[in-house]
């Protein structure tokens, strides 16, 4: 079965029922997760606003994958599955790329991960990240969705 369960997150709603299913697996099989954040969201800004304003987003978007990846800890921690965090900075890179190399690195036998993510001009002109780590993940992925709201 599944001892080493790689999930990815964002934060968002679908992330959050992934790591929820993520759970339910490493109880059953007596497993362990790694839950892996890529602080990736390059901002589009204008050549004056580099300098301070973009050293404030690096480090608000630092602070808000250290968040992301403590509330995952704990509610991982707190079903009693063994737990650790990675946060993986690739600023203007594809986080698809990152999450492969991480479950690569690590030996892990799963990826577990929602369908999407949050969304912006990122995803517009990069594509889903879902899809490119289904294209080329070394391991079986298991793809959640969040419940819908109007079902």
């Amino acid at each position: 079965m599944y001892k080493r369960i790689l999930v990815p997150t964002d934060g968002s709603v679908t992330a959050t029922a992934g790591l929820r299913e993520a759970i339910k697996l490493a109880k059953e099989s007596g497993g362990q997760i790694r839950v892996l954040h890529v602080v990736d969201e390059m901002p589009v800004v204008s050549t004056q606003l580099y300098g301070t304003m973009l050293d404030q987003f690096i480090a608000q978007a630092r602070e808000a994958g250290k968040a992301i990846t403590n509330d995952a800890l704990a509610a991982v921690s707190e079903a009693g599955v063994p737990v650790d965090v990675k946060l993986v900075e690739a600023l203007g890179g594809r986080s698809g790329e990152y999450i492969i190399q991480a479950a690569k690195d690590w030996g892990a036998d799963l990826i577990v991960c929602g369908t999407h993510g949050r969304r912006g001009l990122r995803r517009i002109v990069m594509g889903s990240d879902a899809e490119f780590i289904v294209r080329r993940s070394p391991c079986p992925i298991l793809l959640v969705r969040a419940a819908d709201k109007q079902a």
